[in-house]
């Protein structure tokens, strides 16, 4: 029989004020295997883990039960101290009596009913705990960054100053991301391509870095410190290392009919292009779609006038296979769909556009050469609109029920470039909350509606309603007059909804990291691990775990990058021992646990197996610790129950429920 001491925790008055902390403790010394009990205000304090260590050293405690908050929190902590003490840190279980008790319930009564039902569960497993020792793997001091945008290059910067190497993967022909498209900054409206250019070129000349442009992530496994990547390099048409970046084959290209997607399609590029002018590498790619060689045979006038002979129209998909210790996640964002926004006219009229869109016009490289026009007809604008939130804060299943956190403050920046070049140009902003919290964020806004004149009203827009003459009908409503408005305008932009990236969940699915209904990125804590993913080994940067400015973006890339600096400057790491095992003698080598385990982490061979004297080679299965993370999927899959989870076995899940119903 296990000899078990049970703490009690307050939490000050998380738990104290909803659960009889007290009672819990009498409660315990009338388990069996329990031999000591008591409870202390905050159990997780210096104070409270030498409680502990010296209960586990007076008492002889073969094993502890800490009754106090998620374990999410504060196991490792707990863990610590019992090894501290000399106690198997894999003896120690906690009974979540905040999140499950406290926090849920009103009544005392019920709460502490349930707290005791919890202890008398994690007491009942402790009794069946066996102790478990972690094994050892070691670490590849290389790692992966998933995106070339400020967020990724910003990570790999920090990593491979801190002498490691690091390889960027990103789809696109260029490094640069959604912050090559913008033309100013906020709050400081300082040029975006000053600030990211410089980075660029640092990337593509550190010795530590290696860019792969035009190029996707594959296939993922491995584990932390041991992860094994394919890149798919695709076919650029182009010899990289011969191409001089003279553009000659761009201008004589006859086919120019495609959308750039640089400039969001508002006007079009050659089949073979460079995104812009600033792009790393500085080396055209071939649209093969677009190419009326790859389309038709003919053609080929670029190979003609490329005096470098660098147009190699028969070069193939290159995958390459690298190790990795760590993976960070940096895919970035993208604006919503406005299919589902038909109200506000953006497929029917050229003049209302995007604030993304209205970046790339007012951009001295973009399609007007910055000039602000019309779209429709090339006029300049006298009365423009923004329409706030189009698509954020949503309360049905068209747009997010969240806040994009950037849309007042680039909204306030738009509209004070625009007054500040074209006076006599009137801006008026529809919106709902104006929200500015940060830096100098406020005072931003201030600046639009003091200096620079500004209209806002505070009400949503119903309809915009495209006019015979061109013109456009806004109709809004104003909620603190209480009036209806209706509005000529020459120009409308939406602040459209920011979404991740698209390809993140074919992402999240390869390195099994998780994400949330929204489709971005979850942090392992909100509070502690903020830039980690559940999944050992990954970390996230930027816009992927939720939306941000570009001065959070680069201050979570450092966060990630640290992150992935202490995981590259360890020479082994220690594995969970809490891993699932085989019976030889029940396996039937049926390979259904091979087939559910998200790791690969299962294998079978053939093995000699003594079953009751009776000596036979059998095909079994072998778990791969190294691999395996203890999700236990296998264990509820195999049809014979030969796979069972150390630390979590069935018996002990059986000896829970069974003290749970007493």
């Amino acid at each position: 029989m296990q000899r078990i001491g049970v703490f009690v925790c307050h939490c000050g008055s998380n738990i104290a004020a909803t659960v009889d902390v007290n009672k819990v403790a009498e409660m315990a010394l009338m388990e069996p295997g329990v031999v000591h009990a008591e409870d202390y205000q905050y159990m997780c304090s210096e104070a409270g883990q030498a409680k502990i260590a010296a209960a586990i050293q007076e008492k002889n405690l073969s094993g502890i039960v800490v009754c106090s908050c998620s374990p999410r929190m504060h196991e490792a902590t707990f863990r610590k101290a019992a090894e501290r003490a000399g106690l198997n840190p894999y003896m120690v279980e906690i009974a979540n009596i905040r999140e499950h008790c406290s926090w849920i319930h009103k009544d005392m009564d019920e709460a502490t009913k349930k707290a005791v039902i919890l202890m008398r569960a994690a007491v009942a497993k402790v009794n069946l705990n066996t102790p478990l020792q972690a094994g050892e793997s070691r670490v590849t001091k290389r790692a992966l960054v998933i995106g070339g945008g400020i967020a990724g290059i910003q990570t790999a910067l920090d990593i491979a100053d801190a002498g490691y190497e690091v390889d960027i993967v990103e789809k696109t022909p260029s490094i640069g991301g959604r912050m090559s498209q913008l033309d100013k900054t906020f709050p400081t409206l300082d040029c975006s391509a000053c600030i990211l250019t410089p980075k660029m070129v640092e990337a593509s000349a550190h010795e530590k870095i290696t860019i792969y442009t035009y190029s996707e992530v594959e296939k993922v496994s491995g584990f932390v410190g041991d992860f094994t990547v394919d890149i798919r390099k695709k076919a650029r048409s182009v010899d990289m290392d011969k191409c001089t970046g003279c553009g000659v084959c761009q201008e004589k290209c006859p086919s120019k009919k495609a959308p750039s997607e640089f400039n969001r399609g508002l006007n079009t590029r050659s089949a073979i292009y460079t995104p812009f002018a600033q792009a790393i590498p500085n080396v055209p790619v071939i649209d093969r779609e677009e190419c009326i060689k790859f389309k038709t045979g003919k053609c080929g006038i670029c190979s003609k006038v490329c005096q470098a002979g660098a147009i190699d129209y028969e070069q193939k998909d290159e995958i390459i296979s690298e190790k990795y210790g760590a993976i960070v996640v940096a895919t970035g964002f993208d604006t919503i769909n406005l299919d589902k926004y038909d109200e506000y006219a953006y497929s029917q009229s050229k003049d209302v556009i995007t604030s993304l869109e209205l970046e790339r016009v007012m951009n001295a490289a973009g399609p007007t050469h910055g000039h602000l026009e019309r779209l429709s007809d090339g006029k300049a604008p006298k009365e423009i609109v923004f329409i706030q939130c189009v698509g954020s804060r949503c309360s049905d299943d068209r747009g997010k029920p969240y806040c994009s956190k950037i849309c007042c403050m680039y909204t306030a920046k738009h509209a004070m470039l625009i007054r500040d070049k074209y006076p006599d140009v009137n801006v008026t902003v529809f919106y709902i909350d104006v929200r500015t919290p940060g830096k100098n964020f406020d005072e931003f806004y201030r600046r639009a509606v003091e200096q620079y004149g500004v209209n806002y009203i505070k009400g949503q827009v119903g309809k915009v309603i495209p006019q015979p003459d061109g013109k456009l009908l806004v109709q809004g409503s104003d909620l603190l007059d209480n009036r209806q408005i209706l509005k000529e305008a020459d120009m409308v932009v939406l602040a459209t909804a920011i979404e991740p990236n698209p390809d993140v969940r074919k992402i999240a699915t390869m390195l099994t990291a998780s994400i949330d209904t929204n489709n971005f990125l979850t942090e392992a804590h909100a509070k502690l691990r903020p830039v980690e993913s559940p999944t050992a080994g990954i970390f996230l940067s930027g816009v992927c775990q939720g939306p941000k400015d570009i001065p959070e973006t680069v201050a979570q890339a450092g966060a990630a990058a640290v992150k992935a600096i202490g995981l590259l400057a360890k020479d082994k790491l220690l594995t969970n021992p809490c891993t699932a095992k085989a019976d030889t003698l029940l396996c039937n080598g049926c390979s259904t646990c091979e087939n559910v385990c998200p790791y690969g982490a299962i294998t079978y061979e053939d093995q000699e197996v003594n079953d009751h004297g009776i000596r036979e080679t059998r095909r079994v299965a072998v778990v791969n610790n190294a691999l395996c993370q203890g999700c236990g999927a296998c264990t509820v899959a195999c049809p014979s129950g030969a796979m069972d989870l150390q630390g979590f076995s069935n018996r002990q899940i059986i000896a829970e429920v069974d003290a749970i119903c007493r």
